[in-house]
Parts: C-alpha cells; sequence; structure tokens
C-alpha cells in the first residue's frame, strides 16, 4: 500500500494552484451533502492520515465553491502576470460556469484559449449575485469588472439556471416543485402541467434582473460599449431516462432537481417530462432574447446552448453537462465571441 500523505500535504495540495482537480480528486473523497451543491470533499482516510482531532476540524469546513475559486483567481493573475497574450473575460455566474473539482465546466473549458476572471458559484440564484449582501455574492461582478477595466473584453453572465430547473440554495428544495401542477390524465397536454402564472412570475424576475445587471454595467462610461453574453441552457433529460440511465452522480442524488418533483406530482411519461423540461427552457430563451435584442445595437449577445449536448451521455446530473459535455456547450461560446470579435 502506497504511504499516506499527511494531512498539512493535502491542504497543500489544495492550495497550489498548480495542482490539477483530478490530483486533488485523487486523495479525496466526495459526499453528498443536503442539496446538489452542499457536497464536501474531504480528504480520503486510505490516502491521507488523519487523527480524531484533525478529523473534527475537517468537518467543519466544505470545500468547493471556496477553494475553487480562489484557485482560478490566483491562475488568472499568475497566467496574466507571466505575459499570455489572450482575451481577458470576466464572468459571474452558477453552476455552468462553477462546477467545483467534479467537471471541466463552461469557464474550465473556455479557459483554454481566454483568460477568465471568475466570481462565479455553484448553485448562486439571481437574487443573490445581483441583489445580495456585498461581500456575499452581491455586486460581485462589479467589483471584478473594475478590477479589470484596462484590459477586459467581455463580461459572461449566467444565473436563471437555478430560478427555473435549480434548487433554492437555503432549502436545498427543487424549483421545479413550484412550477408543476399534478398529472391531469394526458401526456400531450405539456402547458396544462404547468403552473404558467408561477412561470411567468419567474420569467419576469429574471427580466428586470438581467436587466437590471446589464443597466448597471452600462452606467460605467468605460463599459458603454462592452459586450455582454448570457445564455440559457440545453434540454435536460429528467432522471431516470429509461432503465439504462448511466448517471451515478457522486455529489447529488440521482433525481435532486428534475426527476423528484416530477414524481411527487406523478407525470410519469418520459416524453411529458421531457417536454415539460424543453418548454420551461424555451421560455427562458424567449425571455433572454428580448433581453439581448440586436447585439450590433445593444453588445448584448446570447448564447443558445439547446442542443448541444443531445445525448444523456453528455449529462454528470440532470442539469449538468460532462467534460465532454461542457465542451460542446463552449464551442457554441466561441462561435459567438468570435461574431463579437472577442476570441
Amino acid at each position: 500500500m502506497a504511504k499516506k500523505i499527511s494531512y498539512p500535504d493535502y491542504l497543500a495540495l489544495l492550495s497550489d494552484p498548480a495542482t490539477t482537480d483530478d490530483e486533488i480528486l485523487a486523495v479525496s473523497v466526495v459526499r453528498k451533502g443536503r442539496g446538489g451543491f452542499d457536497f464536501h470533499l474531504r480528504p480520503d482516510p486510505k490516502k491521507v492520515a488523519m487523527t480524531p482531532d484533525l478529523e473534527q476540524l475537517e468537518n467543519a469546513l466544505q470545500i468547493g465553491n471556496t477553494v475553487s475559486r480562489w484557485r482560478r483567481q490566483v491562475t488568472f493573475r499568475n497566467r496574466l502576470n507571466s505575459g499570455e497574450k489572450l482575451p481577458v473575460l470576466v464572468e459571474e455566474g452558477d453552476s455552468w460556469h462553477q462546477f467545483p473539482l467534479l467537471v471541466k465546466d463552461v469557464i474550465d473549458q473556455l479557459g483554454k484559449d481566454h483568460l477568465i476572471y471568475s466570481v462565479g458559484a455553484a448553485g448562486d440564484t439571481a437574487q443573490n449575485m445581483i441583489y445580495g449582501p456585498k461581500g456575499q455574492g452581491g455586486n460581485e461582478y462589479l467589483d471584478a469588472l473594475a478590477g479589470q477595466r484596462k484590459q477586459v473584453r467581455g463580461f459572461l453572465f449566467s444565473a436563471a439556471g437555478n430560478d427555473i430547473i435549480g434548487e433554492d440554495p437555503e432549502t436545498g428544495v427543487a424549483v421545479l416543485h413550484d412550477l408543476l401542477k399534478p398529472f391531469n390524465g394526458n401526456p400531450a397536454d405539456v402547458v396544462g402541467h404547468i403552473n404558467m402564472a408561477v412561470l411567468a412570475q419567474k420569467i419576469a424576475y429574471l427580466d428586470d434582473a438581467y436587466r437590471h445587471v446589464i443597466g448597471t454595467i452600462r452606467q460605467d462610461k468605460d463599459f458603454a460599449r462592452l459586450p455582454i453574453f448570457i445564455h440559457g441552457y440545453d434540454y435536460a433529460f429528467p432522471y431516470p431516462d429509461g432503465p439504462d440511465d448511466p448517471r451515478k452522480p457522486k455529489h447529488a442524488k440521482k433525481n435532486e432537481w428534475l426527476g423528484e418533483p416530477l414524481d411527487a406530482r406523478k407525470i410519469k411519461d418520459r416524453d411529458l417530462r421531457r417536454n415539460i423540461i424543453r418548454f420551461l427552457v424555451d421560455a427562458l430563451y424567449d425571455m433572454l432574447g428580448n433581453v439581448a435584442g440586436d447585439p450590433k445595437q445593444t453588445r448584448v449577445w446570447l448564447v443558445d446552448c439547446r442542443g448541444a449536448m443531445p445525448e444523456v451521455t453528455d449529462w454528470i446530473d440532470e442539469i449538468h453537462g460532462t467534460s465532454e459535455g461542457f465542451a460542446k456547450v463552449a464551442a457554441r461560446f466561441r462561435k459567438v465571441l468570435k461574431k463579437a470579435g472577442v476570441s
């Protein structure tokens, strides 16, 4: 058996931006938390020498968003200071932008040919990103843009997922519970299974939130024409997608976001389940398209990710791609970034 590393050595791995995610995961275990992003990364007792006192200390720590964001920001500064001549972007977003360690998310993929300053956080909501307390998620994007004022070429913003098909970060309860009606006996009736009044409220809220972000950025004369990139999501597969659904996430229940609320409403038909999600995603894109308008005039660019991950094997769980799936999504971003003259 290989010799165990010490706990200080384990912490040193986490704090070294040169350490890869795979190297960290090789000496760690992932334990599910209350919600899909409340998972805990812990030293693997088979790989790391621990004492009872250290185990008690470790249980008080939650390693995920904080470490991942810090590692990204240090890497950004190191690459910038080393003289890499790549376009600089700032991003604020949810789990498609920041999926701690387990997946190479959209920002990880775009980081291969861009320098990206990241303040994203898995599980974050539009409410917290835009209106939350300063220093605890709220308005971080403004400080990030100001910090990169001289070189930033574009701003990536993702804030709608947890408000439509994600979960409440405070309760860990899937948002879809509020949007669904009980099965009415007609598997062809998509709209009849959606609480359209609640959906309209959520869409209106997100419309206001996105316009608030864009308007706030535009108030700064240096960012009056800064390209802003927004996106919706892809047509997710509620779990289970047939008897051979391959998804076995370490970080969440298999039906964490979609399957569980659909089951609770007795909506069992596979096509109806999928079509409900398609309807919700399309409704989100309709709103985002209206916000973006003509990008040649507004300088707001909508990245359409629908159909980018067409197979259930492109997804690690119900609402997030695998690394390979997110690579397909990133390809959509690159096309739009090129059109905007940023890549």
